[in-house]
């Protein structure tokens, strides 16, 4: 199969006045990654309308059909480009908000909406409702993708059930805080190793309200090594999934052929 080129955004610092500011820089950006030649872009989490968005989130939620979804629908039709964004979404069934990402396709059609399972800190927990899906997949250009954002990928268990379920390739929008670099540069590459698969994960740059975001977003290898790594800078990483290096990983460490599962089954709680 054909490498499948990806671009991931990091930044820019700040946050958009409003909406539809934020879907005429996510229309900027899709533009220059389909000139750059790539398939795919993925963006950070809530890159609709920044992270700290301290008690505006659900005058700044949208559904997931809203106009901030046709915006970036339209854009990717236009440039042929498929494109992850993150918002906050708003249930109509429910009322409640969700930090969310979307797969837009290509042809502009939505292909994946997933919800965020892991909510971190007393802001998210505080103005969000966690999602209660945790594998999100569709199919691009062959390959199985898969979809979390940020302090999920923090949980072995999380990405381990993508590699379970058959995800080639993680995309993670992600809003990583510092003092926590940690996370992008070993964690990211290890969760990628142990899993066998690829991982995008695409973050937040410069201060934002009070939080100042590390960059380093990365696309990590299932080898564990790091073929795109961003500095700590606005930046458009391009980089390439090749599903030969997958398979040979795959063949050489073949962790997911060798599990046990009946070794390690859930804990028990009680007395």
């Amino acid at each position: 199969m054909t490498p499948l080129r990806i671009a991931l955004l990091q930044g820019p610092p700040g946050a958009p006045a409003d909406n539809a500011a934020g879907a005429a820089a996510l229309r900027g950006t899709i533009a220059r990654a389909a000139a750059a030649g790539a398939r795919l872009l993925v963006t950070p989490e809530l890159s609709l309308t920044g992270y700290a968005l301290g008690d505006t989130v659900r005058e700044r939620a949208e559904t997931a059909d809203g106009p901030g979804a046709a915006a970036v629908a339209r854009a990717a039709a236009d440039h042929g480009i498929a494109v992850v964004h993150g918002f906050p979404e708003l249930d109509p069934a429910t009322g409640a908000v969700h930090n969310s990402v979307q797969l837009t396709g290509a042809d502009g059609r939505v292909s994946a909406t997933y919800r965020k399972t892991h909510l971190y800190g007393d802001f998210e927990r505080g103005a969000f409702t966690p999602g209660e899906k945790l594998v999100v997949q569709a199919v691009l250009d062959g390959l199985t993708v898969g979809l979390l954002v940020c302090y999920d990928v923090e949980f072995p268990e999380a990405v381990r059930a993508h590699a379970l379920a058959g995800t080639d390739l993680l995309l993670v929008p992600t809003a990583l805080m510092r003092p926590y670099e940690v996370v992008a540069r070993a964690l990211v590459p290890t969760r990628a190793w142990e899993n066998q698969l690829w991982v995008a994960y695409a973050n937040r740059c410069g201060a934002e309200g009070e939080l100042e975001f590390t960059g380093l977003s990365a696309l990590a290898a299932p080898d564990g090594t790091v073929p795109a790594r961003a500095g700590t800078g606005t930046e458009l990483l391009l980089g390439t999934v090749d599903r030969a290096l997958q398979a040979a990983s795959r063949e050489e460490n073949p962790y997911l052929a060798d599990r046990r599962p009946a070794l390690y089954p859930p804990p028990q709680h009680g007395g």
